[in-house]
C-alpha cells in the first residue's frame, strides 16, 4: 500500500500552487504554441493546416506515457518523479527553440511531452493521497485556478513574440518557469513511494500504447491526405484490435496496466467514457480557432491571440461558482445540460465570417469558455472522487491518458475533417467554408457525449456533498 502523506502546515499550503506551476507550464507551452502555428509553418516551409502534427506529437507521447506514471511515482517516489518530469519538459522546451526543421521540432515535443505525462498526473496523485476527500474539490479549484493564467496570457504573449521577436521565444520563456518549478519540487514534494514492489504490466503497456499511436497516426493521415484510405483503414483495425486485446487480457492477470474493476464504479466509467467523447470538440478548438483568425480571416498572429483572451476569462470567471453549483444541481443535470451548450456553442462558430462583429465574437468564445471550464470540473471530480485510496493511482492514471488521448483525437478528427472540406488550391471563401464545416462537425461529435451522462445516478448530486464532510 502506498505511504500516507503527513503533511507540515507550510507543505500543505504550498503543494497546491507546486502543482499549480506543472498545470500553469503546460496550458502556457500548449496555447502559445497554436497562436505561433502559422507563422512556424511559414520558417519551417509547411502548410499551415497540416501543422497539427507538432500538437499531436506531444499530446499523443504525454498519453502514451501517463500509463506509467502511477508505477513510476510508486517505485521511485513522488518527488523524484516529479523533479526529473520538470527537468525533461524543460529542456524539451529548450530543443524545440533550437529546432530547424519540422522533424526536429516534433522530435522535442517528444521529449517535452515525457516530461508532460508525468508532471500533472504525479502532481494530481499527490493531491489525492495527501488531502481527504472533503477538501478534495476545494483543493483541485484551487489549482486549476492560477494553471488558467497559462491559457489567458498565453495566446497574447504568444502573438506578440511572434509578431516582434520569433516564435523561438514561445518556448524559451518555459526555462525560468522551469528552473522556479524545479526548485520548489525539490524542496516541497511529498516523497510518497509504495512499501511493496508493485510489477509493472509492460505487455499490457505495449498494447495499449501501441493501440493510441496506431488509431491516431490514422486519424493524422486522413488530415495530412498523405496516407492512403486502405492504409488508414488497416492501422485502425490493428489499432483497434490491440485496445481489445488489451482489455480481454487485463481481466485475467494481476496489477494490470488499468484494472477492468475500475469500470464496477458507476460515476468513474460514465467519467471515463464522458470524457473521452466531450473532449473531442474542446481539444480542436486550440488548434482551430488561431488557425481560423489568421488563414481564413486574416488577423496578425498578436490580433488571434488577444482574440483567445476571452476563452480563458471566462473559465476563469466560473471556476469558483463549480461546486456550489453541482452542489445545487448534481453531476447528471449539470453534465447533461452543459455537453449540450458546449456542442451547441462550438458549432455555432460556424456562423463566423469576415463581418462577424468583434463584440459579438467576443462575447461567443467568453460563453465557450465558462462552459468548457464548468465541463472539466465536473468530469473530472465526478470521475475520481469515488474511487478509494487503493484504486486512486490506477484511476488518476487513465483519466490522465484519456484527457490526452480525447484531445489529441479532437486535433487529428480536426485536422481530418478540415483537409477532408477544402479543396485543392482553395482560399478566401472556400477556405473558410471549410473551417465553418468543420466546427458543425466537431460541435456535433460533442453534444452526442450528452447521452453517457445520462448513465449517472440521478442521486450523484448526494456524493458532490459529501465530498465535504467525509
Amino acid at each position: 500500500m502506498p505511504q500516507t502523506a503527513v503533511l507540515d502546515a507550510r507543505t500543505a499550503r504550498v503543494l497546491p500552487w507546486l502543482v499549480a506551476i506543472a498545470f500553469f507550464m503546460q496550458t502556457l507551452d500548449g496555447t502559445i504554441l497554436n497562436t505561433a502555428l502559422p507563422a512556424m509553418a511559414r520558417d519551417l516551409a509547411e502548410n499551415p493546416l497540416r501543422m497539427q502534427g507538432v500538437v499531436i506529437a506531444y499530446m499523443l507521447t504525454v498519453a502514451l506515457l501517463i500509463p506509467a506514471s502511477g508505477w513510476l511515482a510508486d517505485r521511485f517516489g513522488t518527488r523524484r518523479i516529479f523533479f526529473s518530469a520538470i527537468v525533461l519538459f524543460t529542456l524539451g522546451s529548450l530543443f524545440c527553440a533550437m529546432s530547424t526543421s519540422f522533424n526536429q521540432l516534433v522530435i522535442s515535443r517528444v521529449i517535452q511531452g515525457m516530461g508532460g505525462a508525468l508532471m500533472l498526473p504525479v502532481g494530481r496523485l499527490v493531491v489525492l493521497r495527501a488531502y481527504p476527500r472533503s477538501e478534495f474539490v476545494r483543493v483541485m479549484t484551487f489549482i486549476a485556478l492560477p494553471g488558467m493564467v497559462g491559457p489567458l496570457i498565453g495566446p497574447t504573449l504568444g502573438g506578440w513574440l511572434v509578431e516582434y521577436a520569433s516564435w523561438h521565444w514561445i518556448f524559451l520563456i518555459n526555462l525560468p518557469v522551469g528552473l522556479l518549478g524545479g526548485i520548489a519540487a525539490f524542496r516541497f514534494m511529498p516523497d510518497l513511494r509504495s512499501a511493496e514492489r508493485i510489477r509493472f504490466d509492460t505487455f499490457g503497456f505495449i498494447l495499449f500504447g501501441a493501440a493510441m499511436v496506431l488509431i491516431t497516426i490514422a486519424l493524422e493521415g486522413l488530415g495530412e491526405m498523405h496516407m492512403p484510405h486502405a492504409r488508414v483503414l488497416l492501422l485502425m483495425v490493428i489499432g483497434s484490435a490491440c485496445l481489445a486485446a488489451y482489455w480481454l487480457r487485463a481481466g485475467h492477470v494481476d496489477k494490470p496496466l488499468f484494472s477492468p474493476s475500475l469500470f464496477r464504479i458507476r460515476s468513474f466509467a460514465v467519467g471515463i467514457f464522458g470524457n473521452l467523447f466531450a473532449r473531442l470538440g474542446s481539444g480542436a478548438l486550440p488548434f482551430l480557432l488561431p488557425l481560423l483568425l489568421q488563414v481564413a480571416l486574416g488577423y496578425s498572429p498578436a490580433q488571434a491571440g488577444m482574440m483567445m483572451i476571452p476563452l480563458a476569462a471566462g473559465a476563469m470567471l466560473i471556476k469558483p461558482l463549480a461546486k456550489p453549483l453541482i452542489d445545487r444541481l448534481g453531476y447528471r443535470r449539470i453534465l447533461i445540460g452543459n455537453t449540450l451548450l458546449l456542442g451547441s456553442l462550438i458549432a455555432s462558430l460556424a456562423t463566423i465570417e469576415a463581418a462577424t462583429p468583434t463584440l459579438l465574437l467576443l462575447l461567443h468564445l467568453s460563453l465557450i469558455g465558462m462552459v468548457n471550464s464548468m465541463q472539466f470540473t465536473a468530469m473530472n471530480t465526478v470521475t475520481l472522487v469515488g474511487l478509494s485510496y487503493q484504486d486512486a493511482s490506477s484511476g488518476n492514471g487513465l483519466l490522465s491518458v484519456v484527457v490526452q488521448l480525447s484531445m489529441s483525437l479532437g486535433v487529428a478528427s480536426a485536422g481530418a475533417l478540415l483537409g477532408g472540406f477544402t479543396v485543392p488550391g482553395a482560399d478566401g471563401e472556400a477556405v473558410l467554408r471549410a473551417f465553418q464545416l468543420t466546427f458543425l462537425c466537431i460541435g456535433g461529435m460533442s453534444m452526442l457525449a450528452a447521452a453517457l451522462f445520462f448513465q449517472l445516478d440521478s442521486k450523484q448530486k448526494m456524493a458532490a456533498r459529501l465530498v465535504d464532510v467525509e
